[in-house]
């Protein structure tokens, strides 16, 4: 089992490849559609993630797909499990188990993830729907005097009784700690935050006895609050992104996948992209995105069936990008070329 864990953690941080979060949940890609003038039906969002699915960066830039509850059990419209058609293109599913971040008792202002009743019994469920590996996110914010020790605490405990849950049911957990970006706070206090918060993860991690060599972490990037007075350079986020992982994320952890967090497209590309230039490091880095490999593909496509093509080539530029940046290979240049 356990070397079964390894071999999927190591292939989903394969050189050049990352892996796409296709888990919004329900009243989330409403939204995503609401933007784009899609109403939000179950076959409509079938739809939009097949057409994810067939595209051709599935084979080339994903090495797998984090998959919402309803999305694991669906078919294509000829009737293939839309799973099989990951597995089809190479990739590997997966799977969200979290039931999202709730107000935790007498912590104001602070969020616990909730989930880990019946967790056990989830994971076989989903083992056998075609997943092997999982996602659990814990959401820490900074404001006026949070994130508190009770609250890093209790999320990272939750996260890591998740992981072993996971492991146990031969699953590769994800575990992703995000430090949100919302605020004001500086660059610094992103940094001294993050480190305290993974540094209470692994000891976690460690008390639950979790194989590091068996997971991949998911954390947020060193980046200021979107309403910081000073904004940060890409250099100045690699630089600090890496040092903080340096000094908490030990070396048998196979590979960091990062979340954008909502950064713009281009600007995660090129965090990723400065850091990886920065040098020999333990594990390897890549992505783990969201919006910023959708955003595009949506609004290209906007619901309508003759823009399917087009959804598909603008996901593939994208996934293509944040490829050459996971290899240290990327430039604005290229970014330019595709828009002229």
């Amino acid at each position: 089992m356990k070397a079964e864990l390894e071999a999927i953690a190591q292939k989903m941080v394969s050189d050049g490849k990352g892996i796409l979060a296709a888990d919004e949940s329900t009243s989330t890609i409403k939204k995503r559609f609401d933007a784009i003038g899609v109403e939000s039906t179950e076959d409509n969002r079938r739809d939009y993630r097949e057409l994810m699915f067939r595209a051709d960066a599935m084979q080339e830039y994903i090495s797998g797909v984090i998959l919402f509850d309803e999305t694991i059990r669906q078919k294509a419209k000829d009737g293939t499990p839309l799973v099989t058609l990951i597995e089809q293109a190479g990739s590997i599913p997966g799977i969200k188990v979290d039931a999202g971040a709730k107000p935790m008792a007498l912590f104001p202002g602070e969020t616990i993830t909730e989930g880990l009743d019946g967790l056990g019994g989830r994971l076989k469920e989903y083992y056998d729907l075609g997943a092997r590996f999982a996602k659990w996110r814990a959401v820490i914010d900074i404001g006026a005097g949070i994130p508190t020790p009770g609250a890093v605490a209790a999320n990272a405990h939750a996260l890591a009784r998740y992981a072993a849950l996971c492991q146990e049911a031969g699953i590769v957990p994800i575990v992703e700690p995000e430090v949100l970006m919302d605020g004001d706070h500086g660059i610094e206090r992103c940094y001294e935050v993050t480190e305290y918060v993974l540094k209470v993860v692994f000891s976690e991690l460690y008390l639950q006895r979790v194989c590091l060599e068996g997971m991949v972490l998911k954390p947020n990037m060193i980046v200021p609050g979107k309403k910081a007075r000073t904004q940060a350079s890409v250099a100045e986020v690699a630089e600090k992104t890496v040092r903080v992982l340096k000094s908490t994320v030990p070396a048998a952890v196979p590979g960091i996948a990062f979340l954008s967090g909502g950064q713009s497209d281009e600007d995660a590309t090129a965090h990723l992209d400065a850091m990886v230039k920065l040098g020999s490091l333990p594990w390897k880095l890549t992505y783990s995105y969201g919006r910023a490999l959708q955003a595009a593909p949506q609004k290209a496509w906007s619901g309508k069936a003759e823009n399917v093509a087009a959804a598909q080539a603008a996901f593939t530029h994208r996934a293509r990008m944040n490829s050459l940046a996971a290899l240290g290979q990327w430039s604005s240049e290229q970014e330019k070329k595709k828009a002229a």
